[in-house]
């Protein structure tokens, strides 16, 4: 898919169909990931691939969103141990580099083909009880991952968007 047509055709997906992933695509996905540009390429972020039936059940109990029936969820973590630091004013860029990668993972989740949707809202100290591998990482998204159902659509939001000109300010 051309870029231009992943980024206006994505929206999030809320509704999957009953169908797996294929491992060739997941792959593709989190190589999209990993090539993320980040602050002086120090890429402080990981990416779990939560996809046994146990694994979806125990991050499902964290978030309040019963229609997360997808075969994956992506979460996205970042650390600010070795993360860049910008000088003048000490600002750690380990959460706006993890926001990248997981960016670059949900335009390649709609590239493939698939769906997904970027959740924030979700109980992090809970995920972290689930999965202690991630207890050392500030948890910025979990991206479920599948088919869309012939029925999901975009929110009735995904249309409404601010102006360039309210956006946008050339100096």
């Amino acid at each position: 898919m051309e870029f231009y047509e992943v980024i206006k055709s994505r929206y999030s997906c809320r509704k999957f169909a009953d169908k797996p992933v294929e491992p060739d695509k997941l792959e593709r996905i989190l190589e999209a990931g990993r090539l993320a540009p980040t602050a002086k390429n120090v890429q402080p972020f990981k990416i779990w691939v939560i996809q046994s039936p146990e694994a979806l059940e125990k991050i499902k109990s964290a978030t309040p969103f019963q229609w997360l029936t997808c075969p994956v969820i992506l979460a996205v973590g970042g650390t600010q141990e070795g993360a860049f630091v910008r000088p003048s004013d000490n600002r750690n860029f380990e959460d706006v580099d993890a926001s990248i990668a997981a960016t670059h993972l949900i335009l390649a989740i709609q590239a493939e083909g698939l769906g997904s949707t970027w959740i924030g809202f979700f109980d992090e100290p809970k995920v972290k009880e689930l999965f202690p591998d991630m207890k050392d990482y500030d948890l910025i998204a979990l991206l479920p991952i599948g088919y869309p159902a012939e029925d999901a659509k975009p929110s009735e939001r995904h249309e409404v968007r601010k102006s360039k000109s309210e956006l946008v300010k050339y100096l």
